[in-house]
């Protein structure tokens, strides 16, 4: 017995061990694919988040200019 089944006394909630012995058709090209999907929609978020804060940024930010003798 796992360490975790005898201390909650239930098997584990990892993802690979969600499915029993006989299901291993779960695991194909069909779900990997699905992945993937899911995958790219991410990455068009994460870049449409870094654009719209880019823009706020760029908006916002004033270039510094120093001369010689200036307090910094």
């Amino acid at each position: 017995m796992a360490p975790y089944e005898a201390l909650y006394e239930r098997r584990c909630g990892f993802p690979i061990g969600w499915f029993e012995v006989g299901e291993v058709g779960l695991i194909g090209p069909d779900l990997v694919h699905k992945a993937m999907e899911k995958v790219k929609i991410i990455q068009e978020r994460l870049k449409t988040t870094q654009s719209r804060q880019k823009s706020y940024t760029d908006v916002r930010r004033i270039d510094l200019e120093f001369e010689v003798d200036d307090w910094v």
